[in-house]
């Protein structure tokens, strides 16, 4: 079969993609992956200037001008919100007198997800595409004089594809509960050793005994007037930790608008006033949590709003995987198996690329190891 003539287009803003191209080629039913999230965060500025952001998408295109194939991606200058952890190295290209920003990133906004970068529909000319896309983005790193480019936590078959053009691969640990066919969370419970297990209902009894009451409502279901309240308590958090909200009231207003069902917030009240909340949203068969915050000191109410809700309302929905962010050891206890998460690097300077490969073989096996030894501490019954 004769190859496809493409050409690849650079779009400055999502909503520049013909909604219908992002249904055609974006996983079904994916929360971020489509017009409608991307869109709105660059529109409210939430992946704009003001952070560091500008939106570079590529967009394949056939004879006929069919789109065929998309890649998110941004011209970044600085590392906030992509998670890949490569602060170090911007601290390396520094101390050499070397320009490390700006860098160009294929990934989420703000969000450390796993999925698709390289989005292209199965088919006999899916390979040419994918070779296309990253073709097209080594060739706007060249022109851009960028230091690199990074394509954040890209599902398995991306990965292989970017490895495969010589792209240096990253490891990285993320805590994720992965549903073992427990059918409820008395189920779930059910598989934890003993003092594991009291330990949980501990735990959740003290929240059911502090008088809050807890919702879960999907963003069709938040009326636009409450997500000031809402917004203030994620806000809290960051301010807590003297970082920046990036993300607006009005910008959670209009992803709830356009998500629906998409997004899941798990509110805590006290009477009628909201205490805390923990933003999450799903696909079909994944819900990831993101945004949390609190006005008050609540014993558990953390563990509570941020795990055990997101596990019963996976069972409860049908989700086989629940991925609730970077970092957190205190995951282990609750039952979130520690998994390996990927992300892929193009490195401009030779000698840099050198450098930053010998460290990433190093940390692939140490990574290994940690999640090894993590894994041991999993709260779940040894079975002989």
């Amino acid at each position: 079969m004769p190859m496809p003539a493409l050409s690849i287009q650079i779009l400055e803003a999502a909503d520049a993609i013909p909604r219908m191209a992002w249904s055609r080629l974006a996983p079904p039913g994916d929360p971020f992956l489509n017009a409608d999230f991307l869109g709105i965060v660059e529109r409210h500025g939430v992946a704009g200037a003001d952070w560091g952001w500008l939106a570079r998408h590529l967009v394949a295109t056939d004879e006929d001008g069919g789109i065929v194939g998309i890649l998110p991606l941004y011209l970044r200058f600085n590392s906030h919100g992509d998670f890949i952890h490569d602060w170090s190295w911007a601290a390396a290209y520094r101390q050499l007198g070397r320009a490390y920003y700006p860098k160009l990133l294929s990934g989420l906004p703000h969000t450390p997800a796993t999925g698709p970068r390289l989005l292209v529909a199965e088919g006999p000319q899916a390979v040419s595409i994918r070779h296309a896309l990253i073709d097209g983005a080594l060739a706007l790193a060249a022109g851009d004089e960028v230091s690199s480019w990074h394509v954040a936590f890209p599902a398995e078959a991306d990965r292989e594809a970017l490895a495969a053009a010589g792209m240096l691969i990253s490891h990285n640990v993320q805590f994720q509960w992965i549903d073992n066919g427990c059918g409820d969370f008395d189920g779930y419970l059910a598989g934890f050793a003993a003092e594991k297990r009291r330990k949980v209902r501990a735990e959740r009894r003290k929240v059911a005994e502090s008088g809050l009451s807890i919702e879960v409502r999907h963003g069709n279901e938040v009326d636009p007037a409450e997500w000031p309240a809402l917004h203030a308590l994620y806000a809290s958090t960051f301010d807590k930790f003297g970082n920046h909200a990036v993300f607006t009231a009005a910008c959670f207003a209009d992803l709830a608008h356009a998500l629906g069902r998409r997004m899941v917030v798990f509110i805590a009240r006290d009477g009628l006033r909201p205490v805390a909340v923990s933003l999450c949203f799903r696909s079909d068969d994944t819900l990831c949590g993101r945004y949390w915050g609190c006005s008050g000191q609540y014993h558990s109410l953390h563990f509570e709003l941020c795990f055990y809700q997101g596990i019963a309302y996976c069972l409860r929905e049908g989700l086989t995987r629940f991925e609730p962010g970077a970092g957190g050891e205190h995951k282990i206890a609750r039952g979130f198996t520690p998994t390996v998460v990927h992300s892929a690097h193009w490195i401009a300077d030779p000698a840099m690329h050198r450098l930053i490969g010998r460290h990433l073989a190093t940390q692939g096996d140490a990574v290994a190891t940690y999640r090894d030894q993590a894994a041991g501490h999993l709260p779940f019954r040894c079975e002989n």
